[in-house]
């Protein structure tokens, strides 16, 4: 026994002083690809005012209504309070793990976590929380909490917080200040940046029992605002909290300038804008360039009170159009939608709506290095694209694809006669007038819209396709009413409303919009219903990338596909972001990569 016990005394002496594994350094920030642009020592971000004014007040305006306080749950998702995790007026209330730099394309920063571990293999990730880190009334900011949010999001919480614990093996507490995430096979290379981006609730703060109910009732977050007024359906008043712990924190150095934040809510975007040129609206945004002309001209303009600025934006643009559901046996043939694809009469719209001042869609990364446009396929591209042969065709492979450019007359024969060509070579046939599928059902479709901009761009279309016997009816609902029929998938097509907003770093955000496990998940985003393994594959390889290359090469294989399945009509962008405010406001002199950030402005002082 002694031999015994000396023996294991000795290997525990030489383990002791074998060469260890290092431990991982905690990094003040992490990035999707490669490293955080800034250094451990970064004051702020590049593009806000550091030395900015703090005081004064600012209304913002919306179209639409609320009925919540709660942004985290199924009921009334579409009408929570704008401000409380807002990514235009900036998270207000609630705040994540990390913040994100609007200067790259991912990379997030220190906030309630100052710090994180995270593994070369990003199986695991840890988050240290700044010992500062409190919430609005007092308490500090606990791991207790962090565990606490992921076990309410999960049984009371709304997709996609609900769902995060399934990519989860292990959430623990590993000390005074620290969790650690351990993920199990399910997760991809972003999951661990999704979940530091991910907002924490307070668990002595909330009920897990009620906590999937409606709440008027001022919440506590940590951000640095708190709820001081609630007009249900009308405003909500947001007053800047002098104790916010992180007032001082490089990532939000230059944010948050404004003592009070009200949020007004209109019935219509022509009550707003009136109620902009009284002064009751601090801010204006309008993406219609002739509507912008039209609109600015009143005295407060002409006199300088009211600024009207265009700012550049480096992302890919939005992509709006006409999308189809393809759940319907109508538009299950991608012939079919090229087809209809083809009618969309770009360059009469632009010349008869758009002052010629607008370019049109043609890829959902437009204007970026992971477009499919002017990007001959790559040897990486073809080998992900492999299993699929013919899915994509020669012209979108080598990047020359574009859609029919017309005369612009609207009576354009050749546009026409090319549809035609590709429906009758799929066996419909025009009889009587009508088109008829090879059933002998006649094609028809109704369009949805909100707004009489939608209407008038759907009546164009509306025009051009009875041209070839395929008659198009369109019905115009309210906000609520539209996104209920969305949330079923209850519709043949709809229009404008489909706008997705694409970025420098498309991640798991992809699967809900185009992947086939939300095709038929009522709620999802993935309206059009796409199931197709081959966009499955690509969206896969795209989140488990480990070099940029590979990145870039599985995003353009995903733009070919989307492309070349003619899911939705792209209709047209302008790239510029325009703005008007009165002059009593004022914003740094850097735009940043994703343009102007509205929670970097302040008011001049008096």
């Amino acid at each position: 026994m002694r031999r015994t016990i000396a023996w294991l005394a000795t290997a525990i002496l030489c383990l002791a002083f074998l060469p260890q594994p290092a431990a991982a350094e905690p990094k003040h920030g992490i990035a999707m690809q490669g490293e955080p642009a800034l250094p451990p020592d970064f004051r702020n971000f590049d593009y806000v005012n550091p030395d900015a004014p703090k005081g004064g007040a600012v209304t913002y305006c919306v179209v639409g209504t609320f009925d919540n306080l709660n942004p985290f749950i199924i009921k009334s998702l579409r009408t929570t309070a704008r401000g409380m995790m807002d990514t235009i007026y900036g998270n207000l209330v609630f705040e994540p793990l990390m913040q994100r730099n609007a200067d790259e394309a991912f990379s997030l920063y220190g906030l309630l976590a100052d710090t994180a571990d995270m593994s070369d293999d990003r199986k695991t990730i840890e988050f240290h929380l700044d010992p500062r880190a409190k919430w609005s009334d007092g308490q500090p900011v606990t791991p207790e909490d962090v565990l606490f949010t992921y076990e309410v999001f999960t049984e009371k919480g709304r997709p996609p917080y609900s769902d995060r614990m399934k990519k989860i093996a292990r959430l623990e507490k590993t000390g005074e200040h620290s969790v650690r995430f351990t993920f199990n096979d399910e997760a991809d290379r972003e999951f661990p940046l999704i979940i530091a981006l991910t907002p924490i609730v307070p668990k002595h703060a909330f009920d897990k029992e009620t906590f999937d109910r409606t709440t008027l009732k001022p919440v506590i977050g940590s951000g640095p605002y708190t709820v001081a007024k609630v007009d249900p359906g009308q405003r909500i008043v947001f007053k800047r909290n002098p104790d916010y712990w992180a007032k001082d924190v490089p990532s939000k150095r230059g944010f948050d300038n404004y003592d009070q934040i009200t949020i007004e809510y209109f019935l219509n975007a022509n009550a707003m804008f009136e109620a902009f040129k009284k002064g009751i609206c601090s801010t204006y945004t309008e993406t219609d360039p002739v509507k912008r002309d039209r609109g600015m001209d009143f005295p407060a303009y002409h006199e300088g009170k009211v600024i009207a600025e265009t700012f550049q934006s480096g992302i890919p643009p939005v992509v709006t159009g006409f999308l189809f559901n393809t759940r319907l046996e109508k538009f299950k043939n991608p012939v079919v939608r090229r087809a209809l694809g083809m009618l969309y009469d770009f360059e009469w719209a632009n010349r008869n709506m758009f002052g010629g001042r607008f370019t049109r869609t043609v890829s959902f990364w437009q204007g970026s290095e992971l477009s499919a446009l002017g990007h001959p396929a790559t040897t990486e591209e073809k080998a992900l694209l492999a299993p699929w042969p013919g899915r994509v065709p020669q012209d979108v492979m080598d990047g020359t694809w574009r859609p029919p450019v017309t005369d612009g007359s609207g009576q354009d024969r050749k546009a026409l006669k090319a549809a035609f060509d590709l429906l009758t070579g799929a066996g419909y046939v025009l009889k009587d007038g009508a088109m008829h599928d090879p059933q002998g059902r006649p094609l028809g479709f109704e369009i949805l819209t909100s707004s009489q901009d939608e209407v008038r761009l759907a009546s164009l279309y509306q025009r051009t396709l009875a041209k070839i016997g395929i008659a198009v009816s369109i019905r115009t609902l309210d906000g609520d009413e539209i996104q209920s029929r969305k949330t079923r998938f209850d519709f043949d097509v709809l229009v404008g409303s489909t706008g997705f907003n694409n970025s420098l770093s498309p991640g798991i955000e992809q699967i809900g919009r185009w992947g086939s496990s939300s095709a038929n998940v009522e709620g999802s985003f993935n309206l059009a219903g796409v199931a197709d393994p081959a966009v499955d594959a690509a969206i896969e390889a795209m989140l488990n990338a480990r070099t940029k290359e590979d990145y870039v090469a599985a995003v353009r294989v995903l733009d070919r596909l989307l492309i070349s399945g003619h899911y939705m009509v792209p209709m047209q962008h302008n790239n510029e972001q325009w703005i008007a405010y009165w002059n009593t406001f004022q914003h740094p002199q850097r735009t940043s990569l994703f343009g102007y950030q509205l929670p970097t402005w302040w008011k001049k002082p008096q």
